[in-house]
């Protein structure tokens, strides 16, 4: 009887309590989902952290490998030290080889987790075609050449019966050689904005030649002129908008500005050529060359990166805003003074490529850019803007470089640009040296 009592009591008691879970299950409650964010958060830290581990784990093992190789007598390779700090030797000997099958879980766990962190090689080749926001400070050095070599011919005359041309026919050639040292301070100010200040310094000069002038081909004279000094200045800001998912590449947001601080195009007198040992030739230069634009400019960018191990492909696209500046004189006559205000032509860019890791130090990089320009106008005070004709350019260029590992500090960059366009550099050289502390 008392069994028969009990056993309907905890049926009555589990009847008027199922409702209750069951409204309590269909209704989750607000803390709850906050411990559903919170156990979230604390899975993305243990992945990050794992994923870290593993790298070095892998490391180590290298390390471990290449000294055994040289205490059996063989030949091996210098390993990379791991940057951001990096085990003496000895005790790199005393450490117990990692066992990834204990570590790392399992082989299709640990290639993930290689997959999240980039090597050495494929995060050199970031900081040059996107950005890094895992290095605190580093300071680049660099240096690059560029050539540019046009031709044109100058028909000065009238067509007779629409076939004959009477008058002088010259031909002329401008050559011009740009030396520019760049020195770069780049500051991460958390794990999602960094700073960057350029600070470039070129040498120019460019050689004129015209020929054809009183009617004999072989008269040619020829002209030089140099410039150096401080360029225009460069600060940017790179914002990271996106981390990278297995669907979503990483995306970073560049905002810049850049300073006429540089020698400006305008107001630089020409002078006028004219000598009698050159058979009557006469033509105008500059009598110095420019280090700058001479006008202030705004950039906002959008960069993208999306890691395919061992390759990464990256993109990019931006704008380039160019503001007007009065000076005091835009006219090339030394004589003359003409006050007047400047506009260059806005740009765009855009540009894509790929990059493949052939070892934890070395990467290799293909690219397209490309940047269109607008027509410049002047407006002389008291008149309204016009636009200067040709002053519109399309420079394309197809770029390779290598990255190259030397220490756990430093990195050597070089890069070959080669023009697809007129107005592209005939080719570039750039070599770079960051350092990151």
């Amino acid at each position: 009887m008392q069994k028969t009592l009990l056993a309907t009591a905890v049926a009555c008691g589990l009847f008027v309590g199922l409702p209750f879970d069951l409204s309590a299950q269909a209704a989750p409650t607000l803390q709850d989902e906050a411990q559903v964010q919170t156990l979230m958060a604390q899975l993305q830290a243990l992945k990050a952290s794992y994923a870290q581990q593993v790298r070095q784990l892998r490391e180590l093992d290298m390390q471990v490998q290449a000294l055994q190789a040289k205490l059996a007598g063989k030949s091996a390779p210098s390993s990379l030290p791991a940057p951001g700090g990096t085990p003496p030797p000895a005790q790199v000997a005393q450490a117990t080889p990692p066992d990834e099958g204990n570590h790392a879980g399992s082989a299709a766990e640990a290639e993930a987790a290689r997959q999240e962190t980039p090597t050495r090689s494929l995060k050199d080749a970031l900081q040059q075609e996107h950005a890094l926001f895992d290095r605190k400070f580093t300071l680049e050095n660099s240096i690059s050449y560029a050539r540019y070599d046009r031709n044109q011919i100058t028909l000065n005359g009238f067509l007779a019966l629409d076939a004959i041309f009477l008058g002088n026919i010259a031909i002329e050639d401008v050559k011009s050689d740009s030396l520019t040292y760049n020195l770069a301070a780049r500051y991460g100010v958390s794990p999602r904005l960094t700073l960057n200040l350029d600070v470039p310094y070129l040498y120019r000069k460019t050689v004129y030649q015209k020929g054809g002038a009183g009617g004999s081909a072989a008269a040619i004279a020829e002209e030089d002129t140099t410039g150096a000094g401080l360029g225009d200045l460069g600060l940017s800001a790179n914002y990271k908008l996106f981390d990278e998912t297995g669907t979503r590449p990483d995306t970073v947001l560049t905002l810049g500005i850049t300073a006429p601080t540089g020698q400006s195009p305008y107001g630089i007198d020409w002078k006028v050529l004219q000598r009698d040992d050159d058979q009557y030739i006469r033509f105008a230069v500059p009598e110095k060359q420019p280090t700058g634009n001479g006008v202030w400019q705004a950039n906002l960018g959008l960069s993208a990166v999306k890691t395919m191990d061992p390759a990464i492909i990256f993109a990019n696209l931006g704008y380039i805003y160019s503001k007007s500046r009065d000076f005091d004189d835009i006219n090339t006559d030394p004589e003359t003074q003409n006050p007047g205000s400047v506009k260059l032509g806005n740009s765009y860019y855009f540009g894509a490529g790929v990059a493949f890791a052939f070892n934890e130090r070395t990467s290799l990089s293909l690219s397209f850019s490309d940047k269109l320009t607008a027509k410049a106008s002047l407006r002389y005070k008291g008149s309204p803007w016009a636009k200067v004709i040709g002053s519109d350019a399309n420079a394309a260029t197809f770029n390779m470089g290598v990255t190259h590992a030397l220490n756990q500090h430093t990195t050597l960059v070089s890069m070959l640009g080669i023009g697809l366009t007129p107005d592209a550099p005939d080719f570039s050289l750039t070599f770079k040296i960051p350092y990151m502390f």
